[in-house]
């Protein structure tokens, strides 16, 4: 953890893998479908860290749902490439989850992929929460994240 410019706590997590043939189209290349699940492994790590997973929003009595996943894709990984997931929460004082992320290529340090994603909350009713839920305020204190 290090501080940010907006005086709150830097909180990040890395993940690392080595880029799978299932993973990979006819040209060896990473299929674009497959960062999406890059980023969930990330998500995971830092949940993991910080205990922010989908079990513990879920043991609060909610869910958080992506609602908008975005990437830009620098360079092409391929089958066999050892890659790290570096993903960042990005405080936010509405009742949302949003990190960004950078998959860099771990042999050469090059930046393959850039990307963002978007949680929200929603009830065991499925009803979209629009205020910061009590627990999740209690983390981002807790963190030094407000």
């Amino acid at each position: 953890m290090s501080s940010n410019n907006n005086n709150n706590v830097l909180l990040t997590a890395s993940k690392e893998v080595e880029v799978r043939f299932s993973e990979v189209d006819s040209m060896s290349i990473v299929w674009h479908g497959a960062y999406a699940l890059y980023f969930e492994d990330a998500r995971e790590a830092f949940g993991a860290k910080y205990t922010l997973g989908y079990l513990d929003i879920f043991d609060k009595g909610y869910y958080a749902p992506l609602v908008d996943l975005k990437f830009c894709y620098k360079k092409p990984l391929r089958y066999g490439t050892k890659a790290r997931i570096d993903i960042t929460y990005h405080s936010t004082a509405a009742a949302k989850i949003v990190f960004d992320y950078e998959i860099f290529d771990v042999d050469n340090g090059l930046l393959v992929v850039t990307g963002s994603s978007t949680q929200v909350f929603l009830d065991k009713q499925y009803q979209l929460v629009w205020a910061t839920p009590p627990f999740y305020e209690a983390w981002k204190q807790k963190w030094g994240a407000l």
